[in-house]
């Protein structure tokens, strides 16, 4: 599929299709120019020929029904207390330092190149369709510097939350997945940039790239991949660089990634969200996936995301920080590598 727009880019599949650029020898792919900000654009209807696995169908829809698994029972929240909370102030930083700080969920105040970033911001305290949140924000939002950009991912309410968007200023810079500018634009945002896969924008001297996901989007009845879904590639000007996964599967675009942005020093990943596997292997990982995608990567560091937050599947709320832990310890990776951070708590990238 390919963008009407009045500059020309490369499909997104091209790279897929080159069978030098799969060998594990290839050099990486060149970057793409960063397109203009705010530029208005035309997309396709639909981005369902982006899905890597069909959306479940009616015999799929029918067991998860039967089965009723979408909730973990007594035993596996009991867990809820011992959910790490340690909430504390956002580290001090300069324009050549990178901290990051996770709220929760997919939600994290990354400070790279002298900019604020906010990921996925959801601060409300329940979003529509799960019970309310089972750790509260881990960073109060009066306690947050100027936010000079934030990243969406893609557009289901756990990601893309309207009533904590209105707390920001409509002229606050936005990074979205194709055709998701609407949205922002019918809340008065003024400062929108929605990109293709591969593609590029540049504020402050970041940069600022938006990478494929294995996932879907949906914010109603009618409108299922009607705008794009994807992850976010981070590089300062010094060539410090994080990758914020946003909602994702696992599969070949990881690999594919690393080679594209080699260098990773921090990916955020997903790793909770996966019970039942046969209804949830396609869209989200696992913590045993979540570390074979950091090294597929070829990542320094993971962080874990998108658990302890919210309870939107059938796994012990406390499960996907005890396997995670135990994959990174089977893959033989260094332990200060796996920064398993409380909910509220930062890091802050040491270079070596």
């Amino acid at each position: 599929m390919t963008q009407q727009s009045e500059s020309t880019t490369s499909t997104p599949t091209q790279e897929a299709d080159d069978p030098a650029v799969l060998s594990s020898f290839a050099p990486s792919p060149p970057l793409t120019e960063p397109r203009p900000p705010g530029e208005r654009r035309v997309w396709p209807r639909s981005f369902h020929d982006r899905l890597t696995a069909p959306l479940p169908g009616l015999k799929a829809m029918a067991r998860f029904a039967r089965e009723g698994s979408v909730r973990p029972g007594r035993e596996g929240l009991a867990d809820i207390p011992r959910l790490p909370f340690e909430p504390a102030p956002l580290p001090a930083v300069d324009a050549r330092t990178v901290a990051v700080s996770w709220a929760g969920h997919a939600s994290w105040v990354i400070r790279i190149g002298g900019l604020t970033v906010l990921t996925d911001p959801v601060w409300s305290r329940r979003i529509l369709g799960t019970p309310a949140r089972i750790t509260p924000v881990g960073i109060p939002w009066n306690s947050l510097p100027r936010i000079d950009a934030v990243v969406i991912s893609h557009n289901h309410y756990d990601h893309l939350d309207a009533p904590t968007l209105r707390r920001l200023p409509r002229d606050t810079p936005v990074f979205a997945p194709a055709g998701l500018a609407r949205w922002f634009r019918r809340r008065r945002f003024t400062a929108v940039t929605e990109l293709d896969w591969w593609e590029a924008a540049e504020l402050g001297g970041v940069r600022f790239d938006f990478v494929p996901a294995h996932h879907w989007s949906k914010r109603s009845l009618v409108d299922t991949c009607r705008t794009l879904w994807g992850g976010w590639v981070l590089t300062a000007p010094d060539g410090q660089r994080v990758y914020f996964a946003g909602d994702t599967g696992y599969g070949h675009w990881f690999a594919r990634i690393g080679r594209r942005y080699p260098g990773i020093d921090l990916a955020l990943l997903p790793i909770g969200a996966y019970d039942p596997r046969w209804w949830l292997s396609d869209v989200h990982c696992d913590p045993e996936e979540a570390v074979r995608a950091a090294q597929d990567l070829g990542a320094r560091r993971m962080a874990p995301m998108h658990w302890a937050t919210f309870v939107l599947s059938a796994e012990p709320v406390l499960e996907p920080l005890t396997r995670v832990r135990a994959a990174w310890e089977k893959a033989g990776l260094d332990r200060e590598d796996l920064w398993d951070l409380p909910v509220g708590g930062s890091r802050v990238l040491q270079l070596t």
